[in-house]
């Protein structure tokens, strides 16, 4: 039954920026779907680990500054030690910095892009070699953003770093296809979240946002659930390198 192909049943799947938003919501729709679930992000996540368990699921937190590539070996072997394996990763972690510029200094742009691509990619690499030591294959779903395709106001960092991960995106999906593994991503578009606060709080800005929006609402992490179970999940065997926008129509404007 077609259904069956979007279950997560003993599976093992490793979310950064679990503690909230996006993360949160991506790991909670992995474990509905199925599977077990590694949350990192800097800070604990009590309130993912809250709700998963509240309907008998599996959820361990882990720890982490993602700022720096350092730990990540170690989360992919705490996954294998805890679970017996991994099979799927979703790199969701990421930061902001907004300034324009002509006045952006070399920390906010050297910051957002190791976190939203530097560790993106070698997070990707650490668990596709386990993927590969594995024999099973697997499924990575990275987070890009409309700025994938865009170029923004004030976010030249959040940009270079989200086009790039559009970019790893397919060149991963090119070599790694060959081992079973899928490498895909999900551009958000304008989502309720920690990132968008500041936005969301200028009522000019937010309603100029809203008119180009043809849904007319800002999105939810309940919105991106059913896209990440299906990256995730045997039905999207024959993607390979393809960046889904879940962004409420805006790109079609």
């Amino acid at each position: 039954m077609i259904l069956d192909k979007f279950k997560l049943d003993g599976k093992v799947a490793i979310v950064t920026g679990s503690s909230t938003g996006l993360g949160q919501g991506i790991s909670i729709s992995l474990a509905q779907a199925g599977a077990k679930v590694v949350g990192v992000d800097y800070v604990e996540s009590p309130d993912t680990e809250a709700a998963i368990k509240e309907f008998g699921g599996e959820f361990i937190g882990v720890v982490a500054n993602l700022l720096s590539i350092e730990p990540l070996q170690g989360i992919v072997d705490m996954a294998v030690t805890k679970f017996g394996k991994v099979d799927i990763l979703v790199n969701n972690a990421g930061i902001i910095r907004r300034e324009d510029a002509i006045a952006f200094t070399e920390k906010d742009w050297d910051d957002v892009m190791n976190i939203n691509i530097k560790t993106v990619f070698f997070f990707s690499q650490a668990v596709a070699k386990q993927f590969i030591a594995q024999g099973t294959g697997g499924k990575i779903v990275n987070i890009a953003s409309m700025l994938s395709f865009q170029g923004g106001i004030r976010v030249p960092s959040y940009t270079a770093s989200k086009s790039g991960v559009k970019g790893v995106t397919m060149a991963l999906a090119n070599e790694w296809a060959k081992h079973n593994i899928n490498v895909n991503a999900i551009a958000p578009g304008y989502m309720a979240t920690n990132n968008t606060a500041q936005i969301r709080a200028d009522a000019q800005r937010s309603e100029a946002i809203l008119d180009r929006i043809p849904a007319a609402r800002w999105g939810t992490p309940d919105d991106l659930m059913g896209t990440a179970v299906f990256l995730a999940s045997a039905a999207s065997d024959y993607i390979n390198g393809y960046t889904i926008a879940v962004d409420g129509g805006w790109l079609a404007r």
